[in-house]
């Protein structure tokens, strides 16, 4: 599963760098598929492609986010979720819409960071 950041985020910015994926983003910042991987363009939904660079809108506009296609709750990293170790009002959660096997996740890591 991925981690969602609740709307009891203070706007610290405390897990935003911590994140190995670069899944996390300012309230009202937009995100690219390529910011902390190596993807250069990604198939969605439907089966279009878009760039990895091209600027997608962001999910919140008032507090940090999570997007949870690039969340691996830092399987193959760390042992735990760092944004939620950093936390210090424990709003980085585990996001019930987004369930995931360890395995799953870790297909995630490797699917996010090829190797070229």
């Amino acid at each position: 599963m991925a981690i969602m950041i609740t709307d009891e985020c203070i706007n610290c910015g405390a897990c935003e760098p911590e994140c190995p994926n670069t899944a996390i983003y300012e309230g009202g910042a937009q995100w690219r598929w390529a910011d902390g991987t190596s993807l250069k363009e990604v198939e969605i939904d439907g089966g279009s492609t878009v760039s990895g660079v091209a600027p997608q809108t962001p999910i919140s506009d008032e507090y940090y986010y999570i997007v949870s296609d690039k969340c691996t709750e830092c399987v193959g990293f760390h042992e735990e979720p760092q944004c939620a170790a950093v936390c210090p009002v424990d709003c980085c959660v585990d996001d019930p819409d987004y369930r995931e096997a360890q395995q799953d996740l870790l297909k995630k890591k490797q699917w996010l960071h090829q190797e070229a």
